[in-house]
C-alpha cells in the first residue's frame, strides 16, 4: 500500500513538472528578458525540441528593470557564446519554455555567462491590441473618397 502511494506521488510530481531526477552535472547561465510572460521556474530549455536544461529561478533586476532568468544547462550540451534565447509557447495556449538557437562563435558558453541576445515572450493581449489599434488607425486615415450622395429628387 505504501509503495503504491509513493508511486502515485512520484507520478503526480513528475506530471506537474515539480520533480526532476537528473543526476547529470550542469552549468549555470543567466539571461535577461524585458518580458517573461508566464514563464515559470522548472520550465524547459529546449533546442531542436530536445530538453537541454531547466529554468532554475526568476528574479527582477531593479537596476536594469528586466527579469533575470537563471538557467541550469546540462553539461553534455555545449552552445556558442553568441547563442540566442527566446521565450516560446507550446501550442496556442500551452506552457512556456525557452528555446535556444546556436550562434557561430568559436567560444562556448561557460558557467556564470550572461546571455545578452534574448527575445521576450509574445503576449497574446499585446498582439490583439496592436492589431485592433492598427485597424482603427487604418480606417481613420483612409484616403479613399467617400461615395457621392445619391439624389432622391424626382423630376
Amino acid at each position: 500500500m505504501l509503495t503504491g502511494a509513493a508511486a502515485i506521488l512520484f507520478l503526480a510530481l513528475k506530471a506537474a513538472n515539480l520533480l526532476s531526477l537528473n543526476f547529470d552535472t550542469s552549468y549555470k547561465v543567466t539571461a535577461k528578458f524585458d518580458n517573461i510572460g508566464g514563464l515559470k521556474p522548472r520550465a524547459a530549455v529546449k533546442s531542436a525540441g530536445v530538453v537541454i536544461g531547466r529554468v532554475e529561478n526568476i528574479i527582477f533586476d531593479d537596476k536594469s528593470y528586466q527579469a533575470s532568468v537563471n538557467l541550469a544547462m546540462e553539461s553534455k550540451y555545449v552552445f556558442p557564446k553568441d547563442s540566442s534565447l527566446k521565450i516560446l509557447t507550446s501550442g496556442l495556449l500551452g506552457e512556456q519554455y525557452i528555446g535556444i538557437e546556436a550562434g557561430a562563435s568559436d567560444q562556448n558558453m561557460a558557467a556564470g555567462d550572461v546571455i545578452k541576445q534574448t527575445q521576450s515572450a509574445v503576449v497574446l493581449e499585446d498582439l490583439i491590441s496592436q492589431f485592433l489599434f492598427s485597424k482603427a488607425a487604418d480606417s481613420s486615415t483612409s484616403t479613399e473618397p467617400l461615395p457621392a450622395a445619391v439624389s432622391t429628387d424626382k423630376k
